[in-house]
Parts: C-alpha cells; sequence; structure tokens
C-alpha cells in the first residue's frame, strides 16, 4: 500500500510519526510519502515539505503569506498526482488539509482524516465539507465522538489520544540526573514555563510569566525552550531563580511542582503528567476580537472542555495579569486547588482511552483502505 500523509506542525509531526510506525508493524511493505517534519522522516516517511515552510499561525499571518500557502497547494497536487497513493491520511492542520481533501475526492482517492478539525469550536458548517471529502475520520478526544455521530450524523472512530503514546514510551531521566546535566537547584521544587513555540508568543507570554518569580524565590522557574528557538533568545529572560531547558519539555513536566502554561495542546501535555497548572493566553487585540466572535467554546484548555468543567484556571487576555497569576500559581503549589486539579486529572486520563491510539488508527487506516 502507499500513503500520502500531510501534517503541518510540530504537534502533527510527532504524531505522523508514530502513526507512521504503526503503518509499517501493520503493513511491512508500505510507502509513505509525506509533509512533516523530522520525526515523520526518521520514522521512515519520505519527506516532501518540512512543517517549518508551512506553520502560519494567527489572522493576519495567513493573509500576509496567502501566496506562498497557494503554492504550496498546488505543488502537493501535483505530488500527490505524480504519486498516486491508495490513500491519503490528513492529520489536523484543516485549512489546507481540507483544500487538499476537496481536489482529491475529485480525482477518486482514499481520504482519511487522523485528529479532526476543531469544528466543534469554530466554524462548525465546515461538517459538510468533511461528510463530503473524508472517507473516515479517526478522532482522538472523547467528545468528538457524540459531536460527530449524534450531532451531525456522520460515524467516526474514537482511538484515544496519542499524547498518551508518546509521553509513555520517552525515555525517562532521574530528578537529580536532570537536575545536574542543566545546572538546576538540586532543592528548589521547579515551576515549568511553556510559552509556548513561536518568538512571537513566547516574548509576549514569557514576560507575563516571570513577572510573578520575585514572589516565588523558594522555587526555581525554568522555561521549556523550542526546538526552534536558541539559547540566545531566551537569555535576556534568564536569571539566577529563572533558567532554562531545551527540547526537554516532557522530563521539566515529570519533574515539576507546578506549571504556567500557554493555551493549546501543552495543557493536555501537562494533565497527562499530574502537574497541576495556570493556563495563560493573550493575543494582539485584532486576533483576539476575531477569535471571540467566531469561537463557540466555554474553556480554552483541553483539559476544562474534556471535562466539561473548569478545573484548571484559565487566565484570558485582560485577566492575564502578575496579581491574578501569583494568586493562582499559589493555590496550585499545595492546598485544596492542588489536590482538586490532580482529582480531576485522574478522570481525564480515564476518558482519554488509555494507550494504542496511533496503533488502533493504524488498524483502521489499513483494513479501511
Amino acid at each position: 500500500m502507499k500513503y500520502y500523509i500531510i501534517a503541518g506542525e510540530a504537534s502533527g509531526d510527532l504524531h505522523g510519526s508514530n502513526l507512521i510506525k504503526a503503518l509499517f508493524r501493520n503493513n511491512a511493505d508500505a510507502k509513505i510519502r509525506c509533509w512533516g517534519g523530522d520525526l515523520m522522516q526518521q520514522a521512515g516517511g519520505t519527506l516532501v515539505k518540512h512543517y517549518k515552510e508551512m506553520a502560519f499561525m494567527g489572522f493576519i499571518e495567513v493573509i500576509t503569506n496567502l501566496n506562498k500557502i497557494f503554492k504550496n497547494i498546488a505543488f502537493c497536487k501535483e505530488d500527490i498526482l505524480a504519486y498516486q497513493p491508495d490513500a491519503l491520511i490528513f492529520i489536523d492542520y484543516s485549512g489546507f488539509n481540507l483544500r487538499i481533501a476537496k481536489w482529491a475526492k475529485t480525482h477518486n482517492f482514499k481520504t482519511n482524516y487522523y485528529i479532526s478539525p476543531q469544528i466543534w469550536a469554530s466554524r462548525e458548517g465546515r461538517i459538510e465539507k468533511i461528510k463530503r471529502d473524508i472517507d473516515t475520520m479517526y478522532v482522538i478526544l472523547p467528545f468528538e465522538k457524540d459531536f460527530y455521530e449524534n450531532k451531525h450524523n456522520y460515524p467516526v472512530h474514537f482511538v484515544g489520544h496519542p499524547l498518551i503514546d508518546a509521553i509513555e514510551k520517552r525515555p525517562k531521566t532521574e530528578n537529580a540526573a536532570f537536575r545536574l546535566e542543566n545546572n538546576l537547584d538540586a532543592n528548589k521544587p521547579l515551576i515549568a514555563l511553556l510559552p509556548g513555540s513561536r518568538k512571537q508568543e513566547v516574548q509576549k507570554m514569557l514576560s507575563i510569566m516571570l513577572s510573578v518569580t520575585d514572589s516565588f524565590k523558594e522555587y526555581q522557574f525554568v522555561i521549556a525552550g523550542a526546538p526552534s528557538l536558541d539559547l540566545d533568545f531566551y537569555q535576556p529572560y534568564l536569571n539566577p531563580n529563572v533558567t532554562f531547558v531545551s527540547n526537554k519539555t516532557y522530563d521539566l513536566l515529570s519533574h515539576s511542582r507546578a506549571a504556567l502554561v500557554t493555551s493549546g495542546t501543552a495543557t493536555l501535555e501537562t494533565a497527562i503528567f499530574k502537574v497541576p497548572q495556570v493556563v495563560c493566553y493573550r493575543a494582539n487585540w485584532i486576533s483576539y476580537q476575531i477569535a471571540k466572535r467566531i469561537i463557540t467554546l466555554d474553556y480554552i484548555s483541553l483539559v476544562n472542555l474534556i471535562l466539561k468543567k473548569e478545573v484548571v484556571k484559565e487566565l484570558i487576555q485582560g485577566d492575564l495579569n502578575t496579581e491574578n497569576l501569583k494568586t493562582e500559581l499559589l493555590k496550585i503549589v499545595s492546598g485544596d486547588a492542588r489536590e482538586k486539579q490532580l482529582q480531576g486529572y485522574t478522570k481525564l486520563l480515564e476518558m482519554l482511552g488509555g494507550s494504542g491510539a496511533s496503533e488502533k488508527a493504524a488498524s483502521l487506516i489499513v483494513k479501511n483502505n
């Protein structure tokens, strides 16, 4: 079987790499061509385009890069036609992938979607495109099955969340060794700072996150550095009580007492590691005003969305300030609020369906195509 996989972000590269490994286990003779990143290439896929050339986030950035986006779409179509895959597999990245899916159906390619577009959050009308253009959908969040099947009469497969596999299979480091390797204080409890991965986002979020450090001098704050940003970028933020580790977020979370986390997949990763957190979000004024009008959710963090109640505190836009952040962080380093979050995490892990998401998805893809 020949597969063509399209992922457009770092998280898609991670989940795509595990899916590729599972596809090879289910179909040893598989040939896989992909858009993604280093991890998908290392897993055995032939990399066509790196996600770093495609990752445009926010309304303004998308508009200013429309010409490049349209060129990527045209090239993708040409490459698929030349390769003639038995099945296309889309991973998240809906703005690009749904356009390719529409075209693919007119050329009679089989279409599979792994990790659903978040149409439950905004632009729900895209369900009609999905029904028309996607042969089989594999969802990773428990409420998505109900959303698609009961609300929209579109059958899907719930396979569980691939983050559980990624976290379970990672190499583990002992606390003392991790601290020694990264020049961390041997005794102070760690507070992880997860400010995101994009330069502008990190600059915006770190400044507010670090504004509370003087009130928590008995803790060591550690910035989870993004792979795409080097030490020189983070250097101005560092001091004896604030340090930095690069591309070691999972190790950091496994040894942290609490975390301040920019909204996104990182909120779920933090919960899987059972680290109490405060969720932070602040966008530029224009992007926030647009998002506020099209997003129809009660919460912004996946933890609260899955549990359907506020388990982790969300500080959004104007509410994200030093005083509120200090108050909420104090609550989760010890006390009742901390225990309530940890209890919520236990329920969350039950709902996520356990390990094996990549294997389940790969098995179904091989069976259905």
